[in-house]
Formats: structure tokens, sequence, C-alpha cells
């Protein structure tokens, strides 16, 4: 286990909540096209020429780090497109301060990089998958589920641990599949946490129309089983129980029904270098031209805290769910 490592001036937002978790999304490219993220045929990606670097990437999370940040999680798009993740991953294991260090992904990359990840510092995965059914993945994702669960098999021989299922629930598209995908996280070992939908950009608005509120899932659940509360590892939003007797985790995140902004740690950093405050609002700072400007380190932590200084308070997806227009690629999720 790491030494822990003192920090002085900690990032505290107006409202008082300390910020230690950033979201780092690498590439908002995807080799998917799932309904409530991207359009079919979406194309219309930022050039790499407008990605930050590694060594820009590697600045900015070091600046977090000498103020707080604990947890980083790599993000997309799908971030296994970003040619030499597991270099960048190394980099961002090594910096002091740095204690966790974890991947959002499709999985449909994963067979071959797992391992190579495991050994640059990555210590758990969160995988989306929101069917078993080979038909319905095409039809939500335009993919092939036999290569996510490639990838997830890879990831559990690796010793990526917990690897964490991603299931965005919606009706009369998946919500039937409940029992049958915690069966199959508790036949590997996986934990399972449900997602609500949120209007996120057009296709997460449309989406929208297929909601289900987890208290739902969760009464249907707790018919059946015993349901314990639980924890797990991480900075983020979900609220855990335990299936009694059966060693499984199952998380729900509710933005939605139960929103956690009251307890928001996390910003989140795109891949041209935009410091998102909110999912749900459209505040943002802009760091790359400072950086490309030259900026001395001190500075960047100025502008780090000036960023910080705009987070708002909650989101207002049931209030104005058509405000936020960007697709959940372009922030990363």
């Amino acid at each position: 286990m790491r030494m822990c490592h003192q920090v002085k001036n900690r990032l505290i937002d107006p409202f008082a909540r300390a910020i230690e978790y950033v979201r780092l999304s690498v590439t908002d490219k995807c080799d998917l096209r799932c309904l409530y993220c991207l359009p079919k045929g979406y194309k219309d990606f930022e050039e790499p020429a407008d990605w930050l670097t590694f060594e820009e990437i590697e600045r900015v999370i070091g600046a977090f780090a000498g103020m707080g940040v604990r947890r980083v999680r790599i993000t997309g798009g799908e971030p296994l497109l970003r040619r030499g993740l597991p270099e960048l991953a190394a980099r961002l294991s090594a910096l002091p301060g740095i204690e966790d260090l974890s991947l959002s992904t499709n999985a449909t990359q994963l067979q071959k990089h797992a391992a190579t990840l495991k050994e640059a510092g990555i210590s758990r995965v969160n995988v989306s998958l929101d069917t078993l059914s080979p038909t319905r993945f095409k039809e939500i994702c335009g993919g092939r589920l036999d290569k996510v669960i490639a990838g997830l098999m890879a990831a559990k021989d690796a010793g990526l641990h917990p690897i964490k299922i991603n299931m965005v629930v919606m009706r009369g598209i998946n919500d039937d599949e409940v029992d049958d995908m915690l069966a199959f996280c508790i036949e590997h070992g996986f934990t399972l946490r449900f997602i609500e939908t949120m209007p996120v950009g057009e296709t997460g608005r449309q989406a929208g129309n297929r909601y289900v509120a987890l208290q739902e899932i969760r009464s249907r659940l707790a018919v059946k089983y015993e349901l314990i509360p639980g924890i797990m590892p991480g900075g983020g939003p979900a609220q855990y129980v335990r299936v009694a007797g059966a060693g499984l985790h199952i998380g729900f995140i509710t933005p939605m029904s139960r929103h956690f902004c009251a307890t928001c740690n996390r910003v989140r950093l795109s891949p041209d270098g935009t410091l998102y405050l909110c999912l749900g609002q459209n505040h943002k700072f802009e760091l790359r031209p400072l950086l490309r400007q030259g900026i001395s380190d001190e500075e960047l932590a100025t502008a780090i805290r000036q960023a910080i200084a705009l987070k708002p308070e909650r989101h207002e997806f049931r209030e104005k769910p058509g405000q936020v227009v960007r697709f959940m690629s372009m922030t990363g999720g």
C-alpha cells in the first residue's frame, strides 16, 4: 500500500466539497455507437492534434495530485483506441499522490491490453455491458458481444479486480435481463452496477424515453434476494448492496431519481484539455491554450483553482433536460 501523500491547499469547491477525483478522457473516439451515447454514423470527433499530449496530461494530473486528487479514472470515448495508453497509465501511476488508477472501457480492445494495463498500474476496470444477447448488443451498441466477453475474461485472467459491469437499464430494451446479468456476474466474480439514463446530448434524451428509476429494479431484486448494505472501493456515486450468500455487490447509480450532487467530488478533463465541472451543466475551463502558451506550474495550479471555483452546486437534468447538447463521449463518462 502506498504511503499517504501529505497535501496542503486542497481543492475545495464553492459548496465546501473536496475535489479528489479526476475522470480523464483520452479520446472522444469510440468503436461502438451505443444508442444513449453516439448516433449511428457519427464521425465528428476531435482531431488528434487537438488532444492533450501524454506530457501535457501528466503535467495536469500531477498538478491535481499536488492539490489532493487521489483517484484518476481513464475514460473516453473508448480509451483503448488511444495509441500507447499503457505508457500513459504507467506515467500516471508513478505520480506522487495518485493512489487509485482505474479504467472505464467497452472492452472490445481489452483482450490484447489487459495484462499490459495491469503491469502499468491500472488496478481495476469498469466495463459497459447492457445485454448478454449478441443480437441485442448489436442493436444497442452496433458491435460484437463476443469481443467484449473475451476482453472481460482477459481482464479477469490478468488479475484486475474488482471488475465492475455497468448496465444502463432501459425499459423495453434490456430491463428483462436484470436477473441474467446478476447470474453472469455471480458466475465470474464481477460487481454489477445499474445506471439510469441521463439527458446528455440528443441521444441521451432519446434514450430517456426508456428511463427506469432504479428503485424499481432494487425493489424487484429485494423480492428474490436478501440485500445487505455494502461498500466498494472507488470514488464514484454508486450506492452498494451485497447479495447475501452470493458474494455479489450491486451498485445503483441514480443521477435522475436520487441525485448525489451534494457529495460530488469529481471533475472531468476532456481530450482537448477542457475541464468540465459538472456532467449535467455547461461550466467549463480550457487548459490547453494555457499549457501551450508555456504557463508555469504555479500558474497551472492557479488556473485549476479558478476552474474549481466555477463548479455548480448541482445538475438540472430534470429542470432543463435539453441543456447539455454535447455527447457523453465528448465529456468523458
